[in-house]
Order: C-alpha cells, then sequence, then structure tokens
C-alpha cells in the first residue's frame, strides 16, 4: 500500500494527526506527516515528546508556499477563538478568524487529495443572515471557497464525542473533502460510557477549609453532579452560603437569600427603582420586606454584609455614549438613588466549580474552568488528573503531557476527540482506497513521473 503524506496545522496535542494515521494505517497506508505547525511553546514541547518530526514550522502566516512539501492530505483544527459562542465571535472580522484563508492559500497551492477541518459548534450558524437559515455566512464563505473555488467534494457534520464512547459532550463541526467524493459521515454505531470507565482511584484528595465545609453540610453522593457558585441554578447548584464559605449563617438568612437571588431579577423592580433592566439589582430594605417578613430583617442584610454574601451599594444605570465606533454601553452606579442590598456573585473564585457525577458524563471541558472540576475518590475530592483528561478524549495510554498542569489542561480544553477524528478519517481513507488517485500514489513510490 502507498505511502500517504499528510501536513498538520494547529496541531495542538496532536489529536487530529493520531486519528487520521490510525484510521489509514488500519486500511493498510503508510503514513507520513511532512510539515506540523503550531505556535505555542508547551505544545511543541508535547508533540516533540509523542512524535517524531521532520519538519516543524511556527506562525503558519510565516509559511510561504514554496516551504511546504507537497502533501496529500491537510489536518487542520483551526483557533476557535473567532467562532465559538464563549468568544466574541468576530469571525473572519478577528485575525484568528483569517486563519481559514491560509488553510485556503495552502489548498489552492498545493492542491492535495483531500482535508479534515475542525472547529467549534458556534461555527455552524455564526453571522447568520436570517435567524431561521440552517448555517450563518461565515461557513457559507468557508464551504464556497472549498467547493465552488477549490472544486472539493465537501460534507459538514456536527458530531458529538458522547456517541463514540468518551463520557463527555463535546460537539465539533467537522468539514472534510476529497477531489474525488463526497464523504458521508453518518454515524450509527454509537457507544455510551459513564465517567467512572476513566477515572483512577486511590489518589490523594483535596484537604481543605473549602472540602471541609463541604462534607460538613452535605454526603458525598449528594455532591455528584453540583455545580457551586453564586449565580442562577436550580436543584444541581449549591451557593456560598449553603456550605458557610464566608461564615456561618442561619436557615433564616439562607432562605432570605435564594428569595433576594430571584427577586432582584424581577423587571418591575427596575421600574421602582427607576433604572433600566438588569439581571441583579440591589433593593433596599423597604422593598426586601415586601417578600421576605422579619422583625430583624436589617440584622439579617447587615451580618450578611459583613460576611461577605451580600453589597450594600447604589443601583446601576445603564450609560449610552457615542463614540466614533458607534454607541457604546456601561453601567455605573446612580448615587442620586437609594443604597439596597445585593448578592455578591461569582463562579471561578471558589476552589471548586462542579463536582462530576461518575455516574453520568463530563460537561464540555473548556480550558478557562477544568482546573476548577473535582471527581469523587473514595471519601474525599480531587481534581482531574492529567491521564484522566486524556482518556476524556481517547488519546492513548502511551501518550504524555510533559508540561505543568495549568500548561496541559489548556491543551486539553482546546483538543480534539480522537475516536471521532478516527471516524471521519476511516471515511476519507475508503474513499482513497477506490480512487485513482492511489494509483498515482503507487507509481510515485516506485519512481515514476507523474505530470
Amino acid at each position: 500500500m502507498p505511502k500517504v503524506k499528510f501536513i498538520d496545522l494547529f496541531a495542538g496535542l496532536g489529536g487530529i494527526r493520531l486519528g487520521f494515521e490510525k484510521s489509514f494505517n488500519e486500511l493498510g497506508f503508510e503514513t507520513e506527516c511532512v510539515m506540523t505547525s503550531e505556535i505555542k511553546p508547551y505544545a511543541v514541547e508535547t508533540l516533540a515528546k509523542n512524535f517524531s518530526h521532520d519538519y516543524f514550522v511556527g506562525d503558519i502566516f510565516q509559511v510561504e508556499n514554496e516551504q511546504i512539501p507537497d502533501f496529500d492530505f491537510l489536518l487542520g483544527g483551526f483557533p476557535c477563538q473567532a467562532f465559538s459562542a464563549a468568544g466574541n465571535r468576530y469571525g473572519f472580522a478577528e485575525t484568528r478568524g483569517t486563519l481559514f484563508f491560509e488553510i485556503e492559500r495552502i489548498l489552492r497551492d498545493k492542491n492535495p487529495y483531500g482535508f479534515i477541518l475542525e472547529n467549534v459548534e458556534g461555527l455552524v450558524k455564526h453571522d447568520l443572515e436570517n435567524k431561521n437559515d440552517k448555517i450563518g455566512r461565515t461557513l457559507s464563505t468557508i464551504l464556497y471557497k472549498l467547493k465552488d473555488e477549490l472544486g472539493y467534494k465537501v460534507s459538514w457534520k456536527v458530531l458529538d464525542s458522547i456517541e463514540f464512547g468518551l463520557p463527555q459532550s463535546r460537539k465539533r463541526i467537522f468539514i472534510v473533502g476529497t477531489k474525488d467524493e463526497k464523504p458521508n459521515l453518518t454515524f450509527s454505531n454509537k457507544e455510551f460510557k459513564p465517567l467512572k470507565t476513566i477515572l483512577e482511584n486511590g489518589l490523594e484528595t483535596i484537604k481543605s477549609d473549602f472540602t471541609e465545609k463541604l462534607f460538613r453540610h452535605f454526603e458525598m453522593e449528594d455532591l455528584y453532579g453540583k455545580s457551586i457558585k453564586d449565580k442562577r441554578g436550580g436543584d444541581n447548584n449549591i451557593h456560598s452560603w449553603d456550605i458557610g464559605i464566608k461564615g456561618e449563617v442561619s436557615d433564616e438568612q439562607i432562605i432570605l437569600l435564594n428569595k433576594l437571588f430571584k427577586e432582584r431579577r424581577k423587571k418591575h423592580w427596575a421600574e421602582k427603582i427607576g433604572i433600566d433592566w438588569m439581571d441583579g439589582m440591589s433593593l433596599t430594605l423597604k422593598q426586601i420586606s415586601t417578600f421576605h417578613k422579619n422583625d430583624n430583617l436589617k440584622v439579617l442584610l447587615d451580618d450578611l454584609v459583613k460576611k461577605g454574601y451580600l453589597r450594600f451599594e447604589h443601583p446601576k444605570k445603564l450609560v449610552r455614549e457615542k463614540t466614533e465606533n458607534g454607541e457604546k454601553k456601561f453601567r455605573v452606579y446612580d448615587e442620586t438613588k437609594p443604597k439596597g442590598y445585593n448578592i455578591v456573585t461569582g463562579k471561578l473564585s471558589f476552589e471548586i466549580n462542579k463536582i462530576l457525577d461518575p455516574n453520568d458524563i463530563a460537561p464540555t471541558l473548556v480550558a478557562t474552568d477544568v482546573s476548577r472540576l473535582a471527581v469523587p475518590d473514595n471519601d474525599g475530592l480531587r481534581r482531574l488528573t492529567i491521564r484522566e483528561g486524556l482518556r476524556l478524549f481517547g488519546y492513548p495510554e502511551w501518550y504524555e503531557i510533559p508540561v505543568k498542569e495549568t500548561e496541559a489542561f489548556d491543551l486539553l480544553g482546546n483538543t480534539v476527540a480522537v475516536p471521532v477524528v478516527e471516524h471521519v478519517s476511516k471515511k476519507l481513507a475508503e474513499i482513497l482506497l477506490n480512487s485513482e488517485y492511489i494509483d498515482r500514489l503507487n507509481k510515485k513510490e516506485e519512481g515514476f513521473l507523474i505530470n
């Protein structure tokens, strides 16, 4: 079987490469990575630890077409910040959004047989022209370039890692194409596994004032699947006052806080205060007394201010300011209005912000908060290990991340689910097996010059 050459752009941990090589190797192809592009130093260190690289380049903007060896497939999980719902969604208007055009440049000049592109699900409806459109203008532009201008037979599909035997729901769009046939990305052999199938056991747990307070108020199994944040949340949310993080409070104060938490969002208070509505307004003693009756209400509230659960502050008014780039909106305290009591909100300030349920799946891991996820281990809680993080994405046991933990989880939060890439790659390999292009590869192996 002939050798298939590929380039790996925005390589990260090399997850697309892993899935691609495994599927092609299983169908008898030899594979060779002829160029890898990555700019994060700790990603480069990790790639060097796990793969052999004959040709490593940094910023793809700086790589000329003439510097790129000939190849058969382009792999690219191009950076997602420009398209993610967690980012600013600027698309091609942001520099990183234009990285697709670097991919287009290379495909146009090198004319390989096929490609695999991966991005966040938010790419699908980015920059919608009409709310009922199936896809947005950004994806439409990408597909137009690949199909109409470059001549590829292209498919795209959002695939969820949970359907591929991984205990994490991670939806990503895959855009794939070949010169001969539109790949069919349909997947029916779905396999589901709970988180406990990838967890290690008997490791050191967190011993802190935070976890001590947690277990003082809750049994272990009652913590499964709970978030810990002073923001909106239903039955699966624990607030700081539920466990006395800033100081123990009475049952009466917990009832009061929970009421205030909901009331401060109601639109009629904005009318009464005389400000534009916002999600969380300070309410005066008199206003709070309309929904919570207690002879010592002020004492209860002032105690919660002292302990840091509440702030005593003026309401915030909306200010509109005209600038060269249009209207700018922001909030400032309105000192003409009486002070009121407001919840001190926060999420990332807590040592742990979510406890995973071993019988369920993990949420989509993102780089910003993965270090604050906790898992049960015997009678305690601990953070996810790097090995468990790798297993959540289907990386093989031999794979190692040699950098510090914060850098490792940053890489994991931006990587791909390897089994999903295997599925996509297998579809491409099967098309290649039955194509005329494979004859060209065979002749190249035999030393013939092909025009």
